[in-house]
């Protein structure tokens, strides 16, 4: 491990502080963060309105430190991976989805993911570890490097950033939040608010802090209308239960009449897609600002969970409607390169031994595990 600085890991009023620590204006803070961020420049000789004396002990202190790419793959509908190894030799992935008007860019918060939501292949594959601020950034640097061309005009354009990888993003919430930070930064990436999303599964405490200190689109992996349903998909909803996360979902965006919370909800056949659970999210959500994405099931090896029939995801959808609610069905997007919602799992140790009691509930041997 270096023992360099990773700029990377500064968001501004850090980078800031950095700078002043080393002698410098403010003003240089600026500038460095737009040499990295904007310019993509790494090598600190190469940053001409720095000082030389300046740009050397740079050189010699700090250095931008980013993810490595394993592999990259691309779908058939245009969607990106990317397998990125960190420092510590585990490896997380990273998925670009390219539409007409923008193009959303599935960044990871965590290797693996602390809970275990029983319908994600993620979650199959255990937990090893938070990402830093760097590591979490460092996927943005690099996918937007990645989908340039050669002259530097960006054929597919990062529009939009999401917290939906692999992960909880609220149980890794500083590290998240000073990357987010970054990109919504004008001297950065200049995301705004809108543009930035986090995906929770309903840790409340973070979410009252996240409520607090940013302005970033909130999504709710909802995936059910019960506490006894939702006990079994999402199991940390014993510990925060439906009534805890409407309350705060209900309040989130008060003083913003114009935004809403978006409800993830995945359909999985006969598990939580009749009509009758269709009534109950009618009623769970009739007093919440909210947007309802339905996402067709993902399977994965293993899975006893299959996707809704598109007859009953059309029927529960339009029960939706005919209530009030702004609902869609997701376009299901990656699938044929297991990049789509639900299917990231990357390569790491799992340091809570949930893959090898997966392996062993199946029976197979760990060198055929996926």
């Amino acid at each position: 491990m270096s023992s360099k600085i990773n700029l990377l890991d500064l968001d501004y009023s850090k980078l800031r502080q950095f700078i002043e620590n080393c002698g410098e204006k403010p003003f240089r803070a600026q500038q460095l963060m737009q040499w990295v961020h904007q310019a993509g420049i790494r090598d600190f000789s190469a940053m001409s309105n720095l000082g030389k004396k300046f740009r050397e002990h740079l050189a010699d202190i700090a250095e931008i430190r980013l993810p490595e790419i394993i592999s990259s793959q691309q779908s058939k509908d245009g969607t990106h991976k990317w397998l990125m190894k960190l420092d510590c030799g585990n490896s997380i992935e990273t998925v670009f989805i390219p539409e007409l008007t923008r193009g959303t860019l599935c960044v990871s918060s965590q290797v693996g993911c602390a809970l275990n939501c029983t319908f994600c292949s993620t979650a199959k594959q255990g937990f090893n570890r938070n990402l830093t601020t760097a590591e979490i950034i460092g996927q943005v640097w690099v996918a937007v490097r990645e989908l340039s061309s050669t002259n530097g005009v960006h054929d597919k354009r990062v529009t939009n950033v999401v917290m939906m990888g692999m992960g909880e993003p609220l149980l890794n919430f500083d590290n998240v939040v000073s990357a987010m930070d970054i990109m919504m930064d004008d001297l950065a990436y200049g995301l705004s608010k809108r543009r930035v999303t986090l995906s929770t599964s309903g840790v409340i405490p973070e979410m009252v802090r996240l409520q607090a200190c940013s302005p970033v689109s909130l999504a709710v992996s909802l995936h059910a209308p019960t506490d006894e349903l939702r006990d079994i998909l999402v199991p940390i909803n014993k510990k925060y239960p439906l009534s805890q996360l409407m309350d705060i979902c209900k309040r989130y965006f008060e003083n913003e009449a114009k935004r809403v919370v978006t409800f993830e909800y995945v359909m999985l056949k006969g598990v939580n897609d009749t009509p009758l659970h269709a009534k109950q999210l009618v009623e769970l959500l009739k007093d919440v600002p909210s947007k309802v994405n339905l996402i067709p099931f993902n399977p994965f090896p293993l899975t006893t969970y299959e996707r809704s029939s598109k007859a009953a995801i059309d029927k529960f959808r339009d029960i939706l409607v005919a209530a009030g609610l702004n609902t869609i069905t997701r376009k299901t997007r990656g699938d044929d390169i297991d990049a789509a919602c639900g299917q990231l799992a990357g390569e790491f140790k799992d340091r809570t031994k949930r893959s090898e009691r997966w392996q062993k509930i199946h029976f197979i041997p760990r060198d055929e595990a996926v």
